[in-house]
């Protein structure tokens, strides 16, 4: 029987005050998942030397991001079964354990399975802070809400690289570990009460046990064979083509149960419901092209520009800040605008222009109006973030919130990952070094001349163009709906009720 839990009527709207509490909350929560995506990177070097094994490092991050993207969509629909409360405060707790275990590690492999867990925790807080603050607030108001979910991105990738240095070099390696006690403890401390006040909408069903190891298996192989295929091994190799075929199977199984499970994981209605589907594909193109840029483009500041590593970290900041203005315009403009999604089609129109110059000018272009033309390109870019979120969310009901957010943000992760290993693939296969031991970090060292580095670029470039192409394309299939003070209101509009 489909036992419902709802607020009860009588229950007070939420003030700005509970809203505000709520709001720092989870931003803390949020801050923690991102922040530690890009503290442990500069740290990474450090570690290797003072646990004595180099050779595995890359398994630290690795390990993290088989965890995090697996069980992104699990946070979504255990929320939607058990609540928000209980589920952000299960991830925060699974993170700060897993941050204990890291700094208290006492070889590289510990450290790998402490990551793991900490992985677990941390890949379902992005998630649900975009879920509670959709419970909070009615889809009109909530794209201007989106624009907090960006500064926190924002602040970490400024933070996260300089902090994971100096404490490594200053202090010792396990206080970029050690800082999340706090960080959390602070998060859990600020929601613990303040959640209670949140409008309830769960339905308590049995979570799909086999359809989510399914998924998670088929994330974890996919995942493998892309963090490895054209760095350890041939895209060719056996490891790489087993690995993707396994993953192949894996889906398919999954796809299996979705249609057979009296309860899939991920509800058909959901992955059939236009809005979502088109939302979740244009932000996956979206947001994978612009971390493939961000991961590649220090690699053209060196090789190409000329720039010292601390300068061409430098020179990531106008793509990295632009997006928090775009994102915060077109959070802004959803309020006031019934046709939203004009914001983000001129947006990534004008982007296609800008990337389509640096395909042209690419060695060419001066530094300053290069970066003048990244910060362009990323506020362009920007623009789509808070509208496909709140379109996504807008089309469902409200006891769905949580599957609809975890499902889009698992979808952008894979996107990411996927656009990457393409990135990747032009610039190592691109000069025959494919699986061949040269990394991105050889390549900053001069092991290849600048002519051949600006040749490859351009491939870049023309990728991005693409994935910006196809992510502008979505968006314009994605049907606008009102956006309304209520949810459900909306999905019902959208299943034609």
């Amino acid at each position: 029987m489909d036992k419902r839990v709802e607020t009860p009527p009588t229950q007070a709207a939420l003030s700005h005050a509970d809203i505000r509490s709520i709001l720092i909350g989870i931003m803390l929560a949020m801050f923690l998942a991102a922040l530690d995506q890009t503290i442990v990177a500069t740290a990474m070097p450090t570690i290797g030397r003072e646990l004595g094994d180099v050779a595995h490092l890359p398994w630290i991050v690795t390990s993290y991001l088989l965890a995090s993207t697996a069980v992104t969509p699990l946070y979504g629909k255990f929320a939607d079964i058990h609540g928000r409360r209980v589920t952000l405060l299960g991830g925060i707790a699974i993170f700060v354990l897993g941050s204990l275990a890291c700094a208290l590690a006492p070889s590289l492999w510990l450290l790998v399975v402490a990551r793991f867990v900490q992985g677990l925790g941390g890949g379902g807080l992005i998630a649900m802070a975009q879920t509670i603050i959709a419970d909070m607030v009615p889809p009109k108001e909530r794209g201007k809400y989106q624009v907090y979910i960006a500064s926190v991105f924002f602040s970490s990738s400024l933070l996260g690289p300089v902090l994971g240095g100096v404490i490594s070099e200053a202090l010792h390696w396990s206080v970029i570990f050690w800082i999340n006690l706090p960080l959390g403890l602070g998060a859990y401390w600020m929601t613990h009460t303040a959640l209670k006040r949140l409008p309830r909408h769960e339905r308590p069903h049995k979570l799909d046990v086999l359809g989510a190891l399914l998924m998670t298996s088929a994330t974890m192989t996919l995942l493998l064979a892309l963090s490895w295929g054209g760095t350890h091994y041939p895209w060719g190799s056996p490891p790489i083509l087993g690995l993707v075929a396994g993953s192949v199977l894996l889906w398919l199984c999954f796809a299996w149960r979705l249609r057979t499970a009296a309860e899939p994981l991920i509800p058909l209605a959901l992955l059939a419901n236009p809005v979502v589907r088109d939302g979740t594909i244009a932000a996956g193109f979206g947001m994978g092209t612009f971390i493939g840029l961000t991961i590649y483009l220090p690699l053209y500041f060196e090789t190409v520009a000329g720039l010292s590593a601390a300068n061409s970290g430098m020179g990531l900041l106008p793509l990295t800040c632009g997006t928090v203005l775009g994102a915060t315009a077109s959070g802004r403009a959803m309020t006031r605008l019934n046709h939203y999604k004009r914001v983000p089609v001129i947006g990534l129109a004008l982007a296609l222009v800008g990337t389509a110059i640096l395909i042209a000018t690419a060695g060419r272009l001066p530094l300053i109006p290069f970066s003048l033309l990244l910060g362009l390109i990323s506020i362009c870019f920007g623009t789509l973030l808070p509208v496909a979120t709140v379109s996504i969310q807008n089309a469902v009901a409200p006891h769905q919130l949580g599957t609809a957010t975890g499902t889009a943000n698992f979808f952008r992760q894979i996107g990411g990952a996927l656009i990457v290993a393409i990135f990747g693939a032009i610039v190592l296969g691109g000069i025959g070094a494919s699986g061949a031991g040269l990394s991105a970090e050889t390549l900053k060292a001069g092991a290849v001349d600048r002519e051949t580095m600006i040749r490859l670029f351009q491939y870049v470039f023309a990728a991005t163009f693409a994935g910006f192409a196809f992510a502008l394309i979505f968006l314009l299939r994605m049907k606008e709906l009102p956006l309304r003070g209520s949810a459900l209101a909306a999905a019902k509009e959208v299943a034609g009720e």
